[in-house]
């Protein structure tokens, strides 16, 4: 999965097409956990390779047709460009891995929540590396986000790794990929072609080995591992378009948007146990976003 690469520009004021294509994106996202789940008899390193290879030419054939190469052409000469691309590159697969692995193996709630916590862990962040100030109300949410993960380690006697590896990977994507001066789509595109090497590499091994399900399982995996790409490709094309349209604090709040869908699958579609301690933590949770999140909705309101 992957939400939010980048933090747009201040906007003045939202869009009617901005929204339509945010909230397009979030949608999608949201209802990834299906893809996920029909391709878990694949191993998360498969999906992954595919997943790089087939976004390859959709990322590029949208910036040929809006003509905005350029930029991937400077990248692809500029050392310490390709340096921050390999970085957020590994962060990001090392995301989806256990995006992959999470929802194959029965634990879309786990998944559900690390998104959930990931704009506290932002800001935490940004608390720790940047020195930015905590505001009291930031500083109430980001502890009751850290007693809920406490809850849940003491309840199962060892730590949520999906959800706290969900979110501090995708906190430090997000943190690192802010540097790169690249728009969005080209960003992405610059990564999976970072990426493609050894993802061609790795399909060759397990085709050369028996182990692959591409053009050796059954027609489904094959057109499964080939709509990776789409699946990829096409909610961060949205997503980019519609951010630039947007209010930050529009997207502040439609970014839940996804991590509510794939909660709500998990209990009523995938049957995952859903415990009262469980509860308790998403309940904590989900408080700690509102204390989070209202203030800077008034905020915006008292500032037109």
């Amino acid at each position: 999965m992957a939400m939010n690469q980048t933090i747009p520009a201040p906007q003045s004021g939202d869009s009617a097409r901005g929204f339509a294509y945010a909230f397009v994106a979030y949608i999608l996202w949201g209802f990834l956990p299906f893809y996920m789940k029909a391709v878990a008899h694949v191993s998360p390193l498969e999906v992954i390779a595919h997943r790089v290879i087939w976004s390859v030419p959709i990322a590029a054939a949208v910036l040929i047709v809006l003509g905005r190469t350029a930029e991937i052409k400077k990248a692809l000469t500029t050392p310490r460009m390709l340096a921050m691309a390999c970085l957020t590159a590994t962060i990001i697969s090392i995301n989806w891995g256990v995006y992959i692995w999470a929802i194959g193996t029965g634990r879309a709630l786990d998944a559900a929540l690390g998104y959930f916590i990931n704009p506290l862990f932002s800001i935490f962040l940004g608390a720790v590396l940047l020195k930015e100030r905590l505001s009291r109300v930031q500083m109430v949410a980001i502890a009751l986000s850290a007693s809920a993960v406490a809850l849940l380690t003491w309840h199962a006697g060892s730590l949520p790794w999906v959800s706290v590896a969900l979110t501090a990977s995708w906190g430090f994507y997000a943190f690192f990929r802010k540097t790169l001066p690249i728009g969005p789509t080209q960003g992405f595109l610059l990564e999976v072609l970072l990426l493609t090497p050894p993802a061609i590499a790795f399909i060759a091994y397990l085709m050369s080995t028996g182990q692959a399900h591409f053009m050796a399982g059954t027609p489904a995996d094959t057109w499964l591992l080939i709509a990776s790409g789409i699946v990829t490709a096409t909610p961060l094309i949205f997503y980019g378009n519609g951010a630039k349209l947007l209010k930050l604090s529009t997207i502040g709040i439609m970014q839940y948007i996804a991590p509510s869908m794939i909660f709500i699958i998990a209990i009523f579609v995938f049957h995952e146990p859903f415990d009262t301690v469980r509860l308790i933590a998403f309940i904590m949770i989900w408080s700690a976003l509102v204390i989070y999140t209202v203030p800077g909705l008034i905020r915006g309101k008292a500032a037109k």
